[in-house]
């Protein structure tokens, strides 16, 4: 079942595991292995342009890794998940930290509709989870502030990325529960950059996110043949192009 960005499936899956979200042992353990990385590449970007305080928009957050590490460093976080389970997992988390941090079930086209604006907006590890990605990105320009920054992280659909992220990750080091991943899903770089054009964005900068077996950790690199971030920016006076029919 799907309503416009949201998978039904996909928000099931991702609620079976909020009680144990914050587990770092469990099964979001590659969340927690990544979290550190991409929150200080996220956070080290938003700096030059906008001072502690600022809002950010946390989209698809789940129970809430990136959102506390972001108010963490200082900034104003509203985290959003259709999944009401992880979201009060987040809540409960966060619950007594004093962090400037608020969660909202609900999905970004209810957020969209009442016309809330952000400077900074993030959707890490979300893309390869939705309906149709060109226009979810539609979607986070329509909440983008003039002159906003929008962070994204997702899967390169690679060989590699097979290897590594479905049957590695899944199977053989079991990192994930089977089935987290549809491998057909996973984005290209040209393709999202395609997509970021026609959504009204100008790619900025971007970095690949790697795992090391060995070292058992990820660290940002410039291989983005698995994992790999991107910081867009809305490019002035454009407007995001419609989301081809279906």
């Amino acid at each position: 079942m799907q309503t416009g960005s949201v998978i039904a499936e996909e928000i099931a899956q991702f609620n079976a595991l909020a009680a144990r979200w914050w587990d770092e042992t469990g099964p979001m353990r590659p969340l927690h292995m990544m979290n550190g990385p991409r929150a200080a590449w996220v956070a080290a970007r938003i700096a030059p342009r906008f001072p502690p305080g600022t809002r950010v928009l946390d989209v698809g957050c789940g129970a809430g890794l990136l959102s506390e590490a972001l108010a963490k460093a200082g900034y104003d976080v509203l985290g959003l998940d259709a999944g009401g389970e992880v979201i009060e997992a987040a809540r409960l988390h966060a619950a007594g930290q004093n962090l400037p941090l608020a969660y909202h079930h609900g999905t970004a086209e209810a957020l969209a509709a009442s016309g809330a604006k952000f400077p900074v907006i993030t959707a890490l590890e979300v893309l390869e989870h939705v309906a149709d990605p060109r226009a979810f990105l539609s979607l986070l320009v329509s909440l983008l502030a003039p002159g906003g920054l929008l962070f994204l992280s997702t899967l390169n659909r690679t060989p590699a990325s097979f290897m590594v992220a479905k049957l590695g990750a899944e199977y053989v080091l079991r990192l994930l529960p089977r089935g987290t991943h549809d491998w057909r899903k996973f984005i290209t770089p040209v393709e999202l950059g395609r997509h970021c054009r026609a959504a009204g964005l100008r790619l900025a900068d971007t970095a690949g996110l790697s795992f090391s077996a060995r070292l058992r950790h990820f660290q940002v690199s410039r291989d983005m043949s698995v994992n790999y971030l991107v910081m867009a920016e809305a490019v002035e006076g454009s407007r995001a192009l419609p989301a081809p029919a279906r």
